[in-house]
């Protein structure tokens, strides 16, 4: 089976204040604009960097052509601003269980972990480095906010690498794919590709919030139990 982790509000908890420092500091290298009152109250969870990066600059009047004129530039900037400014840790920001539940789940042969998230894969992987949860997720494998700026794209793409790698070329089945994450946009990804989808109540959502997923768990210590009841 293959499992699809998101990273903030899933495996790391209040962990993106570098990450979104880096997102401004690339916002003002490539388009010189810096978030308005309006701009900085743009919603994030769930969504990509590509997405959040589009609604920011359009209060500085950069339409989408405009946007998509320098996303490149915009997603190396992040990459670059966002190596700079990590943490040494984030051990800290860990989710409950988040690092014995991953080390379970990389020793079980019936699973493959890889990530869907809204970060772009730089920051993706150098942010789970430094809170030391990265080995179980391999290089070239998920999907991320650099593929594409809509979030329902990811899961089909993260199913193709981990055929590429896995599973002799073929995409792997989305009937064999979970997604793993803590938003009502996690839900929505996961049912716009056909598969399931294991929501925890660790993000800014509660667990009524996230009824829609095939199981709702209070944190990811019920995560082994939940996929048995899956497979």
């Amino acid at each position: 089976m293959l499992l699809l982790f998101d990273i903030d509000g899933t495996l790391l908890l209040k962990g993106a204040e570098a990450h979104a420092a880096a997102v401004i500091a690339a916002l003002a290298e490539v388009w010189q604009v810096e978030p308005s009152e309006r701009a900085r109250g743009v919603e994030a969870a769930g969504r990509t960097d590509q997405a959040i990066a589009r609604d920011i600059v359009r209060f500085s009047g950069v339409d989408d052509a405009g946007f998509d004129e320098r996303r490149e530039q915009f997603i190396a900037a992040t990459a670059v601003h966002y190596e700079r400014l990590v943490p040494g840790s984030l051990a800290d920001r860990l989710a409950p269980q988040a690092a014995q539940t991953l080390a379970e789940l990389a020793a079980d042969d019936r699973y493959r972990c890889s990530l869907v998230t809204g970060n772009i894969q730089q920051v993706a992987r150098l942010k789970l480095a430094a809170a030391g949860i990265l080995y179980p997720f391999a290089a070239g494998q998920g999907g991320f906010g650099c593929d594409s700026i809509d979030r329902n794209d990811l899961p089909p793409i993260a199913r193709r690498r981990a055929g590429q790698m896995w599973n002799g070329g073929s995409d792997w089945a989305a009937a064999q794919t979970v997604v793993i994450g803590d938003t009502p946009r996690d839900i929505a990804c996961a049912r716009a590709d056909g598969t399931q989808v294991i929501a925890v109540a660790t993000g800014p959502f509660s667990a009524d919030q996230l009824a829609d997923a095939d199981i709702v768990l209070e944190d990811l210590r019920g995560l082994a139990a939940a996929l048995d009841s899956l497979s």
